[in-house]
């Protein structure tokens, strides 16, 4: 139970859970809690939940902040690092293991929508997918794994992979460092998680509802042509 308290303190206020690593545990433990949440996000099939989005605006605004010992000379190359390493790990799961774990149906975050939105990106742009999937929650979770049962080659889905792991992290942390020191952000910190958060899975509602849509539309025609 204390780990399911944990992870929802931790979608609930990214930033209170980072000022509470920095006062209880110290500066190297925080800088490895943070790499290793937004290794897992992308690394582990099953942790798709987790708030990569919302907590790299929050480490990036303790970056700014002079109070804080955090520093972006040594958070943002661990936030590089991360979601790069997390996608070569997720990849390799997929292409030794993935069709194994599909087929148990033991991973309930892997639902029929989310695999089939996820193989129709790869499917429709290739290793274009891996970038573009890099900035949509849940997906991105779900593009190396099943990037890897898809059988796309490595030294295609590495360099995409790099690219949105880069740019992606960069632009969560320098917002963060840049405007979370701003009053009005401040005060409001909760709603801006929220708002980043809702911003963040508007292109996935949006996948879902065409999906169904189109499921619908598909049926509707077949009962007629029958």
């Amino acid at each position: 139970m204390s780990v399911i308290n944990f992870f929802v303190r931790l979608l609930k206020d990214p930033r209170t859970a980072i000022a509470g690593w920095i006062t209880t545990l110290g500066l190297a433990p925080t800088y490895a809690i943070i790499f290793l949440i937004i290794f897992i996000e992308t690394g582990v099939v099953f942790m798709p939940f987790l708030p990569g989005d919302s907590l790299l605006f929050a480490a990036g605004y303790f970056a700014a902040d002079p109070k804080y010992p955090l520093t972006l000379g040594i958070l943002l190359p661990l936030m590089w690092a991360a979601p790069i390493l997390g996608d070569e790990c997720n990849y390799f799961i997929g292409h030794f293991f993935g069709q194994k774990i599909v087929e148990s149906g033991k991973v309930k975050s892997l639902t029929p929508e989310r695999i089939a939105k996820t193989q129709g990106m790869i499917d429709k742009w290739g290793p274009l997918a891996v970038f573009l999937g890099r900035f949509f929650p849940f997906i991105r979770t779900f593009m190396p794994f099943f990037a890897g049962i898809s059988g796309m080659k490595w030294h295609r889905f590495a360099p995409f992979s790099l690219l949105g792991g880069l740019i992606w992290s960069s632009l969560f942390t320098l917002l963060g460092f840049f405007f979370g020191g701003i009053p009005a952000v401040q005060q409001h910190f909760e709603l801006v998680i929220v708002g980043i958060l809702l911003i963040s899975l508007i292109p996935t509602f949006v996948g879902l509802i065409k999906a169904h849509l189109n499921g619908r539309k598909n049926k509707a025609k077949s009962q007629l042509e029958q």
